[in-house]
């Protein structure tokens, strides 16, 4: 597993620096985002509860297929995320540590002998520097709620550099159904392998372009192609093995956990002005004293005027 990793790294590098130079006809295609909080799943506050992923794409031209050349797609991706134990004041003490995490990274996305294929790098930051422990301090005295305790026990300050590479392939089942299998490696801030597929019923959202979000892996659209109206339903799941985490230190009690799986369902409304996503994501224990998994929803809305 972990020569996986490394070569699918190493690909990702080498892709890296073949992306061409010149940009001076680039356009935004399209901006993506994903909402996600355990609030929209099982209302607990608790271990993944909360984040943001948004996603600018820029590029030459969108038809609807991915080009053939690394680097003619390019995804400029932030994300914000909050990873806490269950009890924000007073946390039984085999729980994971809170952490704040923010990133920043370039992306692209390409045709490889008919493979959906996405490698990039991300800067991963994580501790007080990011900033948002103090904002959710700020948000729970705003609404009068206790202030997070845990957060002057939080892990510390840290950079991450990350590469990230994914390998899908779709296969149409029917008229009105279309299947994508997939692996991804990444290393960094935590490093895994993972296998997984992602199913979808109905014909909306055939022609975009989409992005995995990162915590609940539900894929959201970041360039729009036809623009048809309806509902489409999305079902899929992913199983990891994972070797290290920043996000859950080998010196801590709290104990990493090898295996980690995902399952996800989701509803993609498409409107003449608005369209909405959502979706629930069961998430397996991330460390091995976590005593059960973990719903967490998933909101992307667009509206146009």
């Amino acid at each position: 597993m972990l020569s996986c990793v490394k070569s699918l790294v190493t690909a990702a590098s080498v892709l890296a620096a073949t992306l061409p130079a010149h940009a001076e006809d680039r356009v935004t295609l399209g901006w993506g985002r994903m909402f996600t909080n355990d609030a929209l799943g099982d209302q607990k506050d608790r271990w993944r509860t909360g984040g943001y992923q948004v996603s600018r794409i820029r590029g030459y031209s969108w038809d609807g297929v991915l080009p053939t050349t690394p680097g003619d797609i390019l995804e400029f991706r932030a994300s914000a995320q909050i990873v806490a134990p269950r009890d924000l004041v007073s946390p039984p003490d085999d729980d994971r540590r809170y952490a704040a995490q923010l990133s920043f990274g370039l992306h692209t996305q390409f045709d490889w002998h008919g493979n959906d294929v996405s490698v990039g790098g991300d800067m991963v930051f994580i501790g007080p520097q990011t900033g948002i422990s103090n904002f959710q301090k700020w948000v729970h005295r705003m609404v009068g709620m206790d202030e997070p305790k845990v957060i002057d026990d939080q892990i510390g300050n840290g950079i991450y550099p990350t590469l990230d590479a994914e390998l899908g392939r779709k296969f149409a089942l029917g008229g009105r159904a279309e299947i994508r299998p997939f692996v991804e490696a990444q290393a960094g801030v935590e490093s895994f392998v993972r296998v997984g597929g992602d199913l979808v019923i109905g014909t909306l959202g055939r022609d975009d372009l989409m992005v995995r979000d990162g915590v609940t892996g539900q894929r959201y659209r970041a360039v729009e192609g036809t623009r048809d109206q309806g509902v489409s339903l999305i079902v899929g799941g992913d199983i990891a093995r994972v070797f290290d985490s920043a996000l859950l230190p080998s010196d801590g009690i709290a104990t990493l956990t090898e295996d980690r799986s995902r399952l996800r369902a989701g509803v993609h409304w498409q409107g003449e002005k608005a369209s909405l996503f959502y979706g629930v994501t069961y998430l397996s224990k991330e460390f091995d004293q976590q005593p059960e998994g973990q719903l967490v929803g998933g909101l992307n809305l667009n509206l146009k005027f």
